[in-house]
């Protein structure tokens, strides 16, 4: 406020140096505030003002007046201890910090940070040129990172030991922009090198500073699109017309490239730039670089984390087509990663003696990951209940084109082995074709092969799947495998062995694809596997239990679906929906990357079919079960599928249950009926279910059902009812059961095997005759209760005291603890023979599923 009340002559103070006019807001702004709060001060010291008055001296406002007479000596006292620096002491200060960041970035060869550091040091000393001439001490840091520079590369080249990727990277992007700066400071440089200490200290000429100014966006107008019809120009406010041949389209992509990534770059601007250069280019050289250019601008538009739109998406893969026709028109040019940029932008270059190639710096691959991630994100984002994502889906056709042009420019590369083309750039363009068919079926991928083939030359042909053989799904399938099997490695041949097994499992070959997955052992590293791997995994999981399922195989469908579908997190783990608990924390980050890692609509599998089939599945086994241990309450009681057990209690202490609404009401009501002997009605209630007519073969899966449900009905009714029967015809259940005889025959011999049934088959009257076994009394079984219970309080004892001893028991007791368990489990064992003829675990059919690795994966 101070200075707005001066009196007498204030000339002196008008007159400020050039480097005051610099001094920054924020020092303004705490001067003013040290102001405000010492007249505050001074005006609640209300007994010190009066004083004041009194002694003669101003008090209020008018202590801030001055007269001639006032001295100044208070005014050096106040301001003789700030000091004040300039906008270009400022900036020669953070010159100096990023330096000095750099040299000791320097000592501990980290070139990735060094790279990072440059960019900013390039952008301060940017704004501190003047007249193409920039500030000292970065020409003295730019002689210096070069000469440390040609230090590493020398010593690269002489020990075997290597970089690591990142700081290779970082060493190799130093090297690039070093060469364009000297160029551009090449007079200054020469200078510095024939004299370092008459350069940093000559006083013959003062080193001048430009003003920080705000960035100004620079806009680009067609000559030809502005001209109107009266010959003028019309270029908008901080505008410049800029004529578009094709002698400038290096130096205006050069512009561009730069520009890349600063704030208040219009990118839509600049793609409309690198549309007009693209129409201008003559050589293949121009038009590759602009079509690597405008793509790489076009995937820029999504890097805020919205979404790339739509129309953009198209034209990135019309250009990407065009790039891959470029290519092949003209064999002699080639993208590479790791080729060397060209900095000449006055003239194109041309092919070096001794080559056959022009290379030029690019990477195909990572084009076509990003289209089709785009494309993935985009599906994600629409309601797949809408046209709209039908129609989106049709592009999918196009970007498969795209990723078989991939394929053949790398395989063409591969051919010439004088190139060092890495191997991984193939696999991952594989991979991709391989991720779009694994999941569809025979017929559409026939039709996708198809058009896909038909915008490729004729010349032109597949090593690894010819043009002849991609029709047949399966033998397209089982070659892209084959070649990941052989040529990669790690995570993409984890997955591509994954994609195989699903496959044969879409296509009901149940066999051949639970023994890849056991031959596999991928249950036990999954765990440390990607969750993109893991989620595959999952689905591929759940892809063979209903497999197991249609092709009849009850136990081993149910045993499959029990990880996955017991966890009542379905959703999550196949990927596709996101649980929101109640009393969950989940990150907002956390949240985005889950619905990152949602997959499209498209490729999910139906989660009302899942359940309907592991419910179905349960029934089939839980309700004989509840039979055998309901009829013999000293049976050790076993869960099959804890899920549908609670599902089953919730339904049964329902006081009114009406008609059954959905899958799981029907399951509920056939379950009562089945576990009543009602066979005819749980069928009905099975065959209700609507969900099967999404199924390719529903006629035949409901007399699966049917007949599946009768020998389970036969089993119940046996568990139930056999300590009420001697005898019992096989004519008199065939009858009841509405079974072959041969049939009940058999179903009777496996219980009787299996130690399920105390009972004998008498072939040659066909009769069932029933054992009767020894009727304990109470006390009895009382006994035997509390000696099982003791049992089991000693084991539990054991372990406990191991754990805590951690493991430094004696050999010897441990071998009493091992044959202590043995004996206890044999005497067990036989009191259940003695009494209900055994309670080993059912294992249908005999097939020992449940011992195998996928049986253990599954139970967890």
């Amino acid at each position: 406020m101070s200075r707005f009340f001066r009196q007498g002559d204030d000339s002196s103070t008008e007159e400020s140096s050039s480097e005051e006019e610099y001094i920054s807001e924020e020092e303004a702004e705490e001067e003013s505030e040290q102001e405000e709060s010492e007249e505050a001060s001074d005006e609640d010291d209300s007994d010190d003002s009066d004083s004041d008055a009194e002694g003669g001296k101003k008090t209020g406002a008018s202590r801030f007046l001055r007269d001639d007479n006032d001295s100044d000596s208070d005014e050096s006292d106040e301001e003789g201890n700030k000091v004040l620096k300039s906008a270009a002491d400022k900036q020669i200060a953070e010159l100096e910090s990023t330096i000095d960041a750099i040299e000791k970035r320097q000592k501990i060869s980290d070139w990735a940070a060094v790279s990072t550091e440059f960019d900013k040091l390039n952008r301060q000393a940017a704004k501190m040129t003047v007249a193409g001439r920039g500030p000292k001490v970065y020409i003295k840091a730019l002689v210096e990172l070069e000469a440390a520079m040609n230090e590493t590369i020398a010593k690269q080249k002489v020990t075997p030991k290597k970089m690591n990727a990142t700081s290779a990277r970082g060493l190799n992007a130093v090297k690039q922009k070093i060469k364009k700066l000297l160029k551009d400071y090449q007079a200054q440089v020469d200078e510095f090198r024939a004299d370092p200490t008459e350069f940093l200290f000559s006083d013959d000429e003062e080193e001048e500073v430009a003003p920080v100014k705000a960035p100004k966006t620079e806009i680009y107008i067609d000559r030809e699109a502005a001209q109107d019809t009266d010959g003028f120009e019309t270029v908008s406010k901080g505008g410049k017309t800029m004529q578009f041949t094709p002698e400038s389209i290096f130096k205006h992509l050069r512009a561009i490239l730069e520009s890349r990534g600063k704030k208040n770059t219009d990118r839509l601007e600049q793609i409309k730039i690198m549309q007009k250069l693209l129409g201008v280019a003559v050589t293949p050289y121009q038009r590759i670089r602009v079509l690597l250019t405008i793509i790489s601008a076009r995937f820029d538009l999504s890097i805020s984390g919205t979404n790339m739109p739509i129309e953009h998406w198209k034209a990135a893969e019309k250009e990407l087509s065009d790039l891959f026709e470029t290519l092949e028109k003209n064999r002699d040019h080639i993208v590479i990663e790791g080729a060397e940029e060209w900095e000449d932008d006055e003239k194109a270059p041309t092919i070096p003696a001794g080559e056959k190639y022009l290379k030029v710096p690019g990477s195909v691959v990572s084009y076509v990951e990003r289209l089709d991630d785009e494309l993935t994100r985009s599906l994600q984002s629409i309601d797949p209940h809408t046209s709209e994502y039908i129609d989106r889906l049709t592009d999918e056709a196009a970007l498969y084109n795209v990723i078989l042009r991939g394929l053949l420019y790398y395989e063409n590369l591969l051919r010439d082995k004088s190139l060092e083309i890495p191997q991984d750039s193939l696999n991952r363009i594989v991979m991709r074709r391989l991720e779009h068919v694994y999941f569809k079926p025979s017929q559409v991928v026939k039709i996708l092969e198809e058009n896909a083939w038909k915008p490729v030359p004729a010349d032109i042909d597949s090593d690894i799947t010819p043009r002849s053989e991609s029709s047949d799904a399966g033998n397209l399938v089982f070659t892209l495998c084959k070649y990941l099997f052989e040529k990669s490695e790690g995570i993409i041949r984890a997955r591509a062995m994954l994609c195989q097994i699903y496959f044969l499992a879409l296509h009901d070959e149940y066999y051949r694809a639970r023994d890849m997955m056991l031959m596999s052992h991928l249950q036990e590293s999954i765990n440390t596997f990607d969750v993109l791997s893991q989620i595959l995994y999952n689905r591929t999981l759940v892809q063979i239990g209903l497999c197991a399922f249609r092709k009849g195989l009850v136990y081993d469908a149910q045993n499959t679906l029990q990880e996955i579908c017991g966890s009542g997190r379905q959703k999550e783990l196949l990927a596709q929906g996101v649980m929101m608990q109640r009393y969950s924390q989940v990150s907002p980050e956390q949240e985005r990357l889950e619905k990152q890692r949602q997959l499209p609509f498209h490729m999910h599998i139906n989660l009302e079919l899942l359940e309907c089939v592991y419910l179905t599945c349960s029934m089939l086994l839980e309700i004989p079960l509840l039979a055998q241990t309901g009829s013999s309450p000293d049976v050790k009681k076993r869960v099959i599928s804890k899920t549908y057990r609670r599902m089953l209690e919730y339904h049964e202490r329902q006081i009114f249950t009406g008609p059954p609404e959905n899958t799981r009401d029907h399951v509920m009501q056939a379950s009562r009926a089945l576990a009543a002997g009602e066979w005819k009605k749980a069928t009905n209630f099975i065959h209700s279910i609507k969900i099967w007519d999404l199924l390719p073969s529903a006629e035949e899966i409901k007399t699966m059902l049917s007949k599946q449900i009768q020998e389970e009905g036969l089993r119940t009714y046996l568990f139930t009812y056999a300590p009420f029967y001697d005898t019992l015809a096989v004519s008199t259940l065939s009858a009841m059961f509405e079974l072959e005889d041969r049939k009940v025959a058999a179903v009777v011999s496996k219980m009787i095997s299996h130690e399920e049934l105390a009972a004998a088959l008498d072939q040659v009257t066909a009769i069932v005759i029933f054992r009767k076994g020894v009727e304990l009394s109470r006390l009895q079984s009382l006994a035997l209760t509390l000696s099982d219970k003791a049992a089991a309080l000693i084991e539990t004892n054991e372990r406990t005291l191991e754990q805590r001893t951690q493991g430094t028991a004696n050999a010897f007791d441990r071998r009493g603890q091992n044959q202590r368990g043995r004996g206890g489990g044999g005497r067990g064992g036989g009191r259940g023979g003695a009494r209900t003829g055994g309670t080993g675990p059912r294992q249908a059919g005999g097939t020992q599923f449940t011992g195998g690795a996928l049986g253990a994966a599954v139970r967890g």
